[in-house]
């Protein structure tokens, strides 16, 4: 008998220590049948969500991951579960800490992202469509910032994952916009921000999904979907909960924690909506503080990245990060900004906080005002008066007429051969059902569109004076800013050219996320920081979706 356990304990042994150090079989991506699942979801009550598609016809995923079958190979299931207390949830500066400590590295820690994405995204069940490419490089880069660490690392980027929605351009992965037809958008240079990035010691993981063409696209189609990445889901709720768009990937792969933070970008609600159905932090800056050379544009009136992390204080870390003056961009600005020096106050004295009363009948919403208000911020009720919004439409198409081939003809890889929408729109109707399947109605309007540029100015200053006259509490009322939900304002706040932070604020009865935003004046990032820091921490509500812990 003894001699049997003996055995028993041996083999038990050889199998663990197999798990552990031998290598693993790799893990294939499969296509799986979407009938059944496409036939349900039909029945949705938001026709937004009635897909025709979840999986990508483009990508082959098995290709997206080969350049790390060998390192994934000796990287077990136990080696992914004794690092996940050291990574699932946490900020940079305790990332950092465990590095400078040496309970982890740079390496090791995207392994684990790696590993991650492969584990929820090969799975038929918790795929979330959320990522369009990987860097191939991204191991070698990593063991290089562990040969170089560097001192003082606390509060930056340095070494750490990160994600670009796949509008940004980067030097070692195509910038898609989610189009086929810029599928090979490759060999481009990196994108400002990408640059600063990576002056700064930051990894760039990959690119993630996103509505196609930045959701300027298609009209009443799916919020994340693309033709090159398949449909975006949301984890707190696949198919149940829209992702929000349109940097529905940014959001998506930061509430499942598959990197540190994403970068975003933002025409009008495209940070803002997928942070907040997504329970991440999302900060819209003002348009000029960060520069959008390098990215594929609708708007170069309204257009503007932005940083989308689990919490504020990594927003504040990426914030510094990409800033910087831009000579290419003509909004740029010269801002001696420093988001994170000395950190954040922790209390809520002198701050004013306006409310919109038409929102109070919103119970997540008054219970935070009110918890506001017993933690001692002054409060002032308002109801901003009724705007026109006439004009919106034709902005966003008469900048893209022009800032589209202004993006092919600088900043596209040389191999691009659309130059305008009209070469897009013809593109996609050779093959509209693997190309466009919800249709192009928008760029149709694009082309159709015969606005001249005298007429865009004046409709630019209309709209501005109308979203300034809405936003006119912050300063008539001396407030630091006004709280909305969600991206229900970021219109408003975008024609009138203001700062836009959203925090997590809870959940509603069904599980779906929901966030409060603060609408800030131009060039208030830093205010509008601390104060979501000291919301934050008063509320401490994101959680991580269930399924994906």
């Amino acid at each position: 008998m003894k001699k049997l356990f003996y055995f028993s304990f041996l083999i038990s042994v050889f199998i663990s220590c197999q798990k552990t150090k031998g290598p693993q079989l790799p893990v294939v991506f499969k296509k799986y049948s979407e009938s059944a699942v496409l036939q349900k979801q039909q029945n949705h009550e938001n026709k937004r969500m009635q897909f025709k598609l979840f999986q990508s016809k483009y990508i082959d995923m098995n290709a997206v991951f080969k350049p790390f079958e060998r390192e994934l190979s000796y990287f077990s299931e136990e080696q992914y579960a004794a690092l996940k207390p050291l990574i699932l949830e946490q900020d940079i500066p305790t990332l950092q800490k465990h590095v400078i400590a040496g309970r982890l590295s740079y390496e090791k820690l995207t392994l684990f992202y790696l590993y991650r994405i492969r584990k929820f995204e090969s799975d038929s069940l918790k795929s979330l469509n959320s990522i369009i490419s990987l860097n191939p490089t991204i191991l070698d880069q990593a063991r290089a910032r562990d040969k170089n660490k560097k001192e003082n690392t606390e509060f930056t980027v340095y070494g750490m994952p990160i994600l670009l929605k796949d509008n940004i351009n980067t030097r070692d992965m195509a910038t898609t916009a989610g189009a086929i037809v810029l599928a090979e958008n490759k060999d481009t240079k990196d994108a400002f921000i990408v640059q600063k990035l990576r002056e700064k010691g930051a990894l760039i993981l990959g690119k993630a999904n996103l509505s196609e063409w930045a959701y300027f696209f298609c009209s009443g189609c799916p919020l994340g979907y693309s033709a090159i990445g398949g449909q975006t889901l949301n984890p707190y709720g696949r198919g149940v909960f829209e992702t929000g768009g349109s940097s529905a990937g940014s959001g998506v792969t930061i509430a499942a924690n598959f990197a540190v933070a994403a970068v975003g970008t933002e025409t009008s609600g495209s940070i803002t909506s997928p942070s907040s159905l997504n329970s991440i932090v999302g900060l819209k800056p003002t348009i000029g503080v960060l520069s959008r050379t390098g990215i594929v544009p609708i708007s170069s009136t309204l257009d503007t990245p932005g940083p989308m992390t689990k919490n504020v204080i990594d927003n504040a870390i990426f914030m510094n990060a990409m800033r910087g003056f831009d000579r290419r961009d003509t909004a740029s600005k010269k801002i001696d900004q420093d988001y994170f020096q000395n950190g954040f106050n922790t209390n809520f004295k002198g701050i004013r906080l306006g409310v919109l009363k038409s929102l109070l009948s919103d119970s997540i919403y008054r219970t935070t005002v009110a918890k506001l208000k017993k933690e001692g911020v002054v409060i002032v009720e308002i109801t901003p008066p009724e705007i026109s919004f006439e004009g919106f439409t034709t902005l966003l198409n008469i900048d893209m007429k022009h800032d589209l081939p202004s993006y092919l003809s600088e900043n596209a890889a040389k191999n691009i051969s659309v130059k305008s929408v009209a070469d897009v729109v013809l593109f996609n109707s050779q093959d509209s059902i693997l190309r466009a399947p919800y249709g192009q109605q928008l760029f149709d309007g694009i082309v159709a569109d015969n606005t001249t540029l005298e007429e865009l100015e004046l409709i630019k200053a209309n709209l501005m004076q109308e979203g300034k006259k809405y936003l006119h509490a912050l300063k008539d009322e001396k407030i630091d800013a006004i709280l909305s939900i969600n991206n229900y304002h970021s219109g408003i706040a975008a024609v009138a050219k203001h700062p836009t932070l959203t925090v997590p604020m809870g959940y509603r009865k069904s599980g779906e996320p929901v966030s409060l935003t603060f609408v800030g004046t131009p060039f208030s990032e830093r205010r509008l920081l601390e104060i979501g820091y000291i919301f934050e921490q008063l509320t401490k509500v994101r959680k991580l979706p269930k399924n994906y812990q």
